[in-house]
Order: structure tokens, then sequence, then C-alpha cells
């Protein structure tokens, strides 16, 4: 496997340039040689935690009376609705967990409304397309329509007379369960405007109710209030639309959202809110920084002075370690957490360790009087089963975490599990490939017995 060590150390290369590119960069962009859009064209900023950057954390509760069951699978769907709309109004890094049978924990890292926030996740946008006949009520009007009405009772489509919008039953001719999208764009006059494409069932009722009704009001309402009275000019038959109002960009991405991701299966309150300043987390940031990189001198000086020339390549291959890391972490991304970092540092312990183990046999293998090449195959073989189990046992160690961390909402405990088991991932990878290939490319053609206090021996 390593009688080729050109090869392996051209893939080495490869990688740590890549990954410095990627730990580096903001912004990963590769324009594309054959059109205006990029191959690629990436944000890879570091993404921080609550704990880190600052923000809101909220307890959400499903709002239904205590001695009522709910169900998990509606807990699921609700925070999945509800994770969908705040990525959609550009909260980041949001990330909302499941506690117990009626809990949602969820942290905005960066929002600073907690009222504006939470409420426009909470609405239940319930759009309705309703038949105004020929007399429409004005924009904001709440009105009564027979969709889940037990007894509908609809508007004469031909009435002259003004409706009390309070008496009176619309006709719901469609719901927003039959729309496929909804996007904001923009009309001729620049005003914003939701894009909606409908289903086939959807487009077919829209399609036959707009033929039959040319030059009468059809009402686009939300939670029974009217947003739009627009007049049908003329049959509507693609399965695409647009609603109009009184939109600025904000109101019109957040009703997009909200159509996109329908209601929420069970209603849901706040139970309580708090809000994390940046400050302990620039802070906590820093210091953490510091510990890492002096945990860092400390090994590679350990590794140097203890194993010689085998500990500096290893501190070689811890460099090479961090960086990967630290590329893995943009890339996927990580969401850091402090405790996340603190798995981090911890994980370099574990590279570590897989070295020791293999200098220390690779000490055993010269002593008894074989040469480099054989010592350092021997070395790792026989220490490879110690390895593999260590490591084995810490994952399952960070799984066993990540799915506590989930099923409880501890988003610091997942960021802990999360970054150690990567950690772990990538110094297998160093010490199976990274370390060993040093070893043999720089060792291979010495004679120990010319050097033994390169080896510390």
């Amino acid at each position: 496997m390593y009688r080729n060590k050109t090869l392996w150390l051209s893939i080495i290369a490869a990688l740590v340039i890549f990954a410095l590119w990627v730990d580096l960069s903001k912004t990963l962009y590769v324009p594309s040689p054959f059109s205006d859009k990029p191959l690629v064209n990436r944000n890879v900023e570091v993404k921080l935690g609550l704990d880190l950057r600052g923000g809101l954390q909220t307890l959400l509760e499903a709002d239904v009376p205590a001695d009522r069951v709910v169900k998990a699978e509606d807990m699921t769907n609700a925070k999945n609705i509800l994770e969908n709309r705040a990525n959609g109004l550009g909260v980041s890094e949001v990330v909302m967990q499941v506690a117990g049978d009626r809990r949602i924990v969820a942290e905005f890292p960066g929002a600073t409304n907690s009222d504006e926030v939470v409420a426009s996740l909470k609405k239940t946008a319930s759009l309705e397309f309703v038949d105004m006949g020929n007399t429409p009520v004005p924009e904001g009007t709440i009105i009564q329509t027979d969709f889940g009405a037990s007894e509908p009772t609809s508007v004469s489509p031909d009435s002259e007379t003004p409706p009390d919008a309070n008496a009176i039953v619309y006709h719901t001719v469609m719901t927003g369960a039959d729309l496929d999208s909804a996007t904001v764009g923009q009309d001729n006059s620049g005003q914003y405007v939701i894009n909606f494409t409908l289903t086939q069932k959807g487009s077919t009722i829209f399609g036959d109710y707009t033929s039959k009704n040319v030059g009468k009001y059809l009402a686009i309402t939300l939670d029974k209030q009217v947003i739009s009275a627009p007049v049908i000019n003329q049959p509507i038959l693609g399965g695409q639309g647009s609603i109009s109002g009184s939109f600025t960009l904000e109101s019109a991405n957040a009703l997009a959202v909200q159509l996109r991701s329908g209601a929420l299966p069970i209603p849901i309150k706040i139970v309580e809110s708090r809000t994390v300043g940046p400050t302990l987390g620039e802070e906590s940031v820093r210091k953490s920084v510091q510990a890492g990189v002096l945990g860092l001198i400390v090994v590679i000086l350990f590794m140097t002075l203890y194993y010689r020339m085998p500990g500096a390549l290893a501190a070689l291959a811890l460099i090479v370690y961090s960086l990967l890391s630290l590329m893995l972490f943009k890339l996927i991304p990580v969401v850091l957490t402090l405790p996340g970092i603190a798995g981090f540092i911890l994980s370099i312990g574990m590279a570590v360790d897989a070295n020791v183990l293999i200098f220390e046999r690779l000490k055993e293998e010269l002593r008894a009087g074989k040469n480099l090449r054989q010592s350092i195959d021997i070395a790792w073989s026989r220490a490879w089963p110690s390895i593999r189990d260590s490591n084995s046992s810490t994952l399952i160690t960070c799984l066993i975490l990540f799915i506590f961390g989930n099923t409880f909402g501890a988003s610091m405990v997942k960021g802990f599990s999360v970054t150690l088991a990567l950690g772990v991932l990538v110094s297998l990878f160093t010490a199976i490939l990274v370390t060993r290939t040093f070893l043999h490319t720089a060792l291979d053609n010495l004679k120990f017995s010319e050097h033994p206090s390169w080896f510390g021996l």
C-alpha cells in the first residue's frame, strides 16, 4: 500500500491545499467557463451557536389541555414547520429540538426580537380563495367563510347590495392546501406580490371557477382576513397566479414562507424566552481559541521532545488533522458551540493517543533489532487493534450523547458529540494514512543504527 509514497503524498498535499483554501475563506467561488452561473458559490463562514454569537433561546409548548395526549408525530411535524419558517425568514443557524412529549427548544443565533420572530412562526397561514360575487369587502376585513362550517351559506354572486361581512358566510372556492409553491416577486408597477403555482387538482378547480366567473371578485384571505380582492379579468388556466396587496419585501417573504410551510398541526405557545448577549460569546471564543492553540503547542512540544523525529512527523500530521477538521466544520456546516469547541480540543488528545501507541510499538521493534521499514509496518499493525477499539468506544459514546441531546433538546450536548465524533474520524484518517505515509517517506532509507538518538533511544 505504501510502496508508492509519492501518490499518497500528492493526495495529502492536495487535501491540505484545499483545506487551507476553505479554512482561510469566507466564500467559496468557482466560476463556470460555460455560463454566467458559477460552478460553486457558497458561504463557508464559521457558524457560531447561541452561546458564542448571542441571540434568543425560546421554549415553546403545545397549547392544549394538560390531560390531552400530544402525538410525537405532531410535535415532530410542528418542529419541522417552525424550522422551515425560521430559515425562510432569514434567521440563520436555527436550532430546534423536541424536548419531552410536548415542548420544543428553539435557538435563534443573532436574533434580537423574540416576539417578532416567534409571532411570525406561530401564524397558522390558513389561505382561502373566496367567492365575493359582484361586491367585494375592503382589504383588512375579517369575514366568515363556509370552509369547515357545518351549514354553509354562500353570498349571492349577483347581489348588488354591499354585504355585511360579519353576517354573511362566503363560499370558499379553494384553500392553500392546493398550493404547490409560493415565491416573492414584483409586478409591473414594482409592487411586491406572491407568485404561486397550484397542484394539478388546484389548477382544475381554479381554471373551472375563473372560466365561469369572469368579471366577478375573488377574495384572497389569510386567517379569514381579506388581503386582496382582485377582479377575474380572464380565465386562469395555467395553474399559476399571484397574490397582490400592500406588501413590503419582509411581509411578502413572511407570507410566502408561511404558505410554503403550511399550518401547524397543533397550536404552540411561548413558555419562556431569554436573550443571550454576544459579549460573553466573544470572550468565550477568544479564550477557547487560546486554550486550543496552547494545547496544540504543548502536545507538539511533548511529541517532538519525547519521540524525536517520529514525534516531529506526528506533530506535522497533527497540523494536517487540525486543518482538515476545521474544513469539515465549515463545509458540513457544524454550528459551533462552546461545548462543541471543547469536543474538538478533546479530539486533539484522541489524535495524539493513536500516535503514542504506534511510536511505543515502534520503539519495541527497533530494540528487537528490526530495520525501520519493518518496524513501522509491524508497529502500526500491532497498535491498530487498540486504536480501533478505543476510537470505536468513543464514537459509540458520541452516538449516545447525540441521541440524548436530540431527545431532550440539549443542543449543547449534541454540539459536543458532533465535533468530538468528527475529530475522532479525522484522527483515524491521519493515523492510518498521514502519519504512516510521513514515517515511510522520511525514515525508510534511514539507518537506525547510525541515529538511535533520533528515536529517543
